[in-house]
């Protein structure tokens, strides 16, 4: 299989997307004081509820997060699959279920991919926990079935937020810097074995027809119920959260 160039597995928005008024949108988000450029130091920080004693997040900052953040993601609406729209607070049990929510760049991002790989593999001892994962990705749902059918992955844990909705509300990183000069996203390159065999079946028809959307970053969250145990926000491309860490943060949730 011919190596993958940085380029490749970037996706390159085309000059008139950078130049597009919806561009200029976005961009002008990421400069507001929730979206702050600095690096998230991975770090213990721990958040109040006026119910619940105080919990521990780690890689988020003490002003990232409100203690209602679950409760405004809860009402964010997105697609399944198969193009329904369905609420977050329809995915899991928001009174004590325990939920992993993945989110993806974009379902063209071949890091994505091995990503997905990766959860795939893990979904098992997840669900044998008790841990409903949950994976969701920009673009439309039929992109969204590119990755599924391809990869495969289990479409009834896939999603897709074609207008970053979810992104935005979390404050998840964008722009140009993040997605092609921030040194997290040189990290890639150690798991390149295991991006080779996802993208076995790549396409790069699963990129998103709005190009303006491969400048959004990820990240990975832990909920219990609407509250919020943990949060990453990735640095840069293919900066993701390790899951063996997220499989024992789960197994440390106290039963209520």
């Amino acid at each position: 299989m011919a190596m993958i160039s940085p380029i490749a597995l970037l996706q390159v928005p085309s000059p008139t997307c950078l130049s597009s008024a919806k561009y200029a949108q976005f961009l002008s988000v990421t400069t507001t004081p929730t979206f702050s450029p600095k690096r998230t130091p991975l770090t213990l920080i721990t958040t109040r509820s006026a119910k619940k004693p105080s919990r521990l997040i780690m890689g988020a900052s003490a002003s990232s997060f409100s203690a209602d953040i679950g409760a405004v993601l809860s009402d964010v609406s997105i697609f399944t699959t198969a193009g329904q729209p369905v609420m977050f607070k329809d995915l899991w049990d928001q009174n004590e279920g325990i939920a992993v929510v993945a989110l993806l760049r974009h379902f063209g991002c071949p890091c994505c991919w091995e990503l997905a790989s990766s959860l795939k593999e893990s979904k098992e001892k997840f669900d044998s926990s008790g841990v409903k994962l949950i994976a969701i990705g920009i673009g439309t749902p039929d992109k969204a079935r590119l990755l599924a059918e391809r990869l495969p992955f289990p479409m009834d844990c896939l999603y897709a937020d074609p207008e970053r909705k979810a992104y935005d509300v979390l404050g998840l990183y964008y722009g140009l810097g993040r997605t092609f000069f921030n040194p997290a996203s040189a990290k890639v390159f150690s798991r390149f074995d295991a991006l080779q065999k996802a993208v076995k079946n790549y396409t790069i028809e699963a990129t998103p027809d709005d190009r303006s959307g491969v400048l959004q970053q990820g990240g990975m969250f832990v909920f219990k119920g609407k509250q919020l145990l943990y949060a990453r926000k990735d640095e840069g491309t293919g900066d993701h959260a390790p899951l063996d860490d997220i499989f024992e943060i789960c197994c440390k949730v106290p039963v209520a």
